[in-house]
């Protein structure tokens, strides 16, 4: 297995932060790492003179590249040294196009600029920003043999998944004097002949890529000195102070693992009463608002175009219409050259909004833009059709909107004459009324009341159980003005507007007659909406259940990160409820990431599964304190620590999680005197 790393910084460019390259720097990265084969990829350049200093300094094999920016993400372009003055030309045009950090090279410049692509390895950010997804990682599929992720756990989501391209994870590092510690990020390959050709064909096959030299996908470095962890679950022993929290801090530290969820010990356990009920409150009411504004996201756009219905308007301009135009009948012998000009009576343009016409292009639009489900769009819908249908739309648009400015010039006309023919004759002018827009407004009114009532039925609209808790969100009416006024969160008195409840249309009328309150937040006073945490007997969690859930919660959020860290959850919480939920959550969450958990509890580390086992140990090393790893499966007799040295593995876990043999030995006697026979 050679190890890889071909996506190296050297040079700060437009698209950087400011750095300086320091050759002392690379050449210490390379040796510690016990680096095969390296690229230099800069952002949208290629320095032939430093990289063929770069070459000489280095005992590996290190290939010419370029990170460009494409305008719908980064691909890395890699060469070998045959073609190196071909592609110095081809970098110097990608070069010319990129003078500032907001440029971006179309794909039609790409592949004119690179004509060549067969003759080069072509690594698109894959799980990682800026992504190409979908049509645009079609257009130069034939071209990629692998995709970069920037994490471990999407590594082995990658290598799992069927139809995902070949992961490969490399340090993006930006080599410097200042750099702090070195990058755990590399790729190991089984590939013989490390040429470009060679690793291009070894890239294509799962089979022959690994996070690990000798465990695969099982384990992946963490420090630079070449400890390791497994993707799995991992647990950390140790005694006191001997350095588990310092491991944590330094995993959560380093940029190279992703997104890290860090649950420090003692964070979620109740403390002061008062102060813990106050951010329990404050968190259970953002989480309340958060579900309210996504459950009545609808129902808001619906209000927002019912605030625009006045029918007491309405009903004036029907009423003046019909006057006058009653009134217009009775005085026809009135008439003069004024009054019979044609201009006299006529009535404006009515003018629409084409609202529909543009979300249906916008609606398009997403699908031609979606990367996540693109596959499933192409099976039934050519994107080419999807684009030819959005043209002829956008170009609909456009000829309305030319109608519409020509309307609006003639009715400023119309309105002008038939304004100065009413000031030269006696005769009654006919209003003028949409009534077409009247009776669409009564109908836009009768459809908002018939969604608040239904809004208004009491029904539990979400239930989400998570390991014996229940949230539970119900909605229904609100029983009086004061409901009301805590779910405003403005004070100001509801009694007025209350009397008008079970007639929404009124209802609102009387909220927009009250000054203090925001009309964006309306939506929220229609319906009565709860959010609760209840037990598994259905009651409100009490003080201490609080805490289990956060733990709980706090946990299952995990998925949206790319690695866990938890530090002694038993320091909160007893261990019925940690062998009956955490450690099966945590189970559950290391099939998909990598999970570190700090524990001196039996419960957890003996009977959680682990698959790999680390001891955190203190040493005095010339008058300094020094914190080292041990580390192996739990199932090994010795654990090692990545400078050779072993301990025993019976040994630390007795004394880390049963306080010893003979202790051990004595609580199983004394269990046993007990048992019930």
């Amino acid at each position: 297995m050679k190890k890889i790393d071909l996506h190296i910084h050297t040079v700060a460019t437009v698209s950087d932060a400011d750095f300086s390259f320091d050759l002392h720097t690379m050449k210490r990265y390379v040796t510690e790492a016990a680096l095969d084969a390296i690229a230099i990829t800069n952002h949208n350049v290629f320095d032939g003179n430093q990289f063929a200093e770069i070459e000489d300094a280095l005992d590996v094999v290190v290939f010419p590249g370029i990170e460009v920016s494409l305008d719908c993400g980064h691909v890395l372009v890699i060469s070998d040294k045959a073609n190196l003055d071909v592609f110095k030309e081809q970098a110097e045009k990608v070069n010319a196009k990129i003078t500032i950090a907001e440029d971006r090279i179309s794909f039609d410049d790409f592949f004119d600029i690179f004509h060549n692509l067969k003759e080069y390895l072509v690594i698109p950010h894959y799980d990682k920003n800026p992504a190409i997804k979908g049509e645009d990682l079609e257009r130069i599929k034939e071209y990629v043999p692998c995709g970069e992720v920037n994490s471990a756990k999407k590594f082995i989501r990658a290598i799992k998944g069927v139809t995902r391209l070949t992961p490969v994870l490399f340090s993006d590092v930006r080599i410097s004097a200042e750099l702090e510690s070195l990058p755990t990020r590399q790729t190991f390959v089984d590939c013989g002949d490390l040429s470009l050709g060679a690793l291009k064909e070894c890239l294509r096959d799962k089979g022959k890529v690994a996070l690990s030299k000798n465990n695969g996908n099982e384990l992946f470095p963490i420090f630079d000195n070449g400890q390791q962890l497994s993707t799995g679950l991992n647990i950390l022993l140790g005694e006191r102070s001997s350095g588990k929290t310092f491991t944590l801090n330094k995993i959560n530290a380093n940029p190279s693992h992703g997104h890290v969820k860090y649950i420090k010990q003692f964070s979620l356990v109740q403390q002061e009463d008062a102060a813990y009920e106050r951010e329990y409150s404050k968190k259970l009411k953002r989480d309340q608002s958060q579900f309210i504004e996504e459950y009545l996201a609808g129902f808001k756009n619906v209000l927002n175009d019912v605030m625009n219905v006045d029918l007491r308007v309405d009903e004036r301009e029907v009423a003046d219409y019909i006057r006058s135009l009653i009134e217009s009948a009775e005085e026809v012998d009135r008439r003069d050259a004024f009054s019979n000009a044609a201009l006299f009576g006529e009535s404006e343009f009515p003018i629409s909004d084409d609202i529909g016409l543009k979300e249906l292009i916008d609606s398009i639009r997403h699908l031609i833009e979606n990367g996540e489900y693109q596959a499933i769009i192409v099976k039934h819908i050519e994107i080419q059709s999807l684009k030819q249908l959005a043209v002829e739309l956008i170009e609909l648009l456009r000829e309305k909107a030319l109608e519409r400015k020509k309307k609006d010039f003639v009715n400023v006309l119309v309105g002008n004459i038939r304004e100065i023919l009413g000031r030269h004759t006696s005769a009654v002018q006919v209003k003028d009324v949409d009534l077409y827009r009247v009776i669409l407004n009564e109908k836009k009114v009768e459809r908002f009341t018939e969604i608040v009532k239904h809004l208004q039925e009491n029904a539990t609209i979400s239930e989400e159980s998570i390991q014996g808790f229940r949230v539970v969100a119900t909605k229904g009416p609100f029983a009086g003005a004061g409901g009301i006024k805590l779910a405003s969160g403005v004070k100001t008195a509801f009694g007025e507007s209350f009397k008008h409840y079970e007639h929404p249309y009124n209802y609102l009328l009387t909220l927009f007659a009250n000054e203090s309150l925001t009309q964006s937040e309306y939506y929220r006073l229609f319906v009565n909406i709860t959010y609760r945490i209840l037990n598994k007997d259905g009651y409100v969690v009490s003080g201490g259940e609080r805490s289990e859930f956060r733990l709980l919660q706090e946990i299952n959020d995990a998925q949206d990160y790319d690695m866990l860290l938890i530090d002694e959850p038993e320091s909160s919480f007893d261990n019925m409820f940690l062998h009956s939920a955490v450690n099966q959550i945590i189970r559950e969450i290391s099939e998909t990431m990598p999970v570190v958990v700090v524990t001196h509890n039996s419960t957890v580390g003996a009977s959680v599964g682990a698959d790999y086992l680390l001891y955190a140990s203190k040493e005095i090393e010339g008058g300094k304190v020094a914190y080292k790893l041990f580390s192996g499966y739990p199932t090994d007799l010795s654990l090692h620590s990545p400078d050779g040295k072993t301990i025993s593995n019976y040994e630390i876990t007795l004394n880390s999680l049963e306080a010893g043999c003979d202790t051990y030995l004595d609580r199983r006697r004394k269990y046993e005197v007990i048992e019930d026979r």
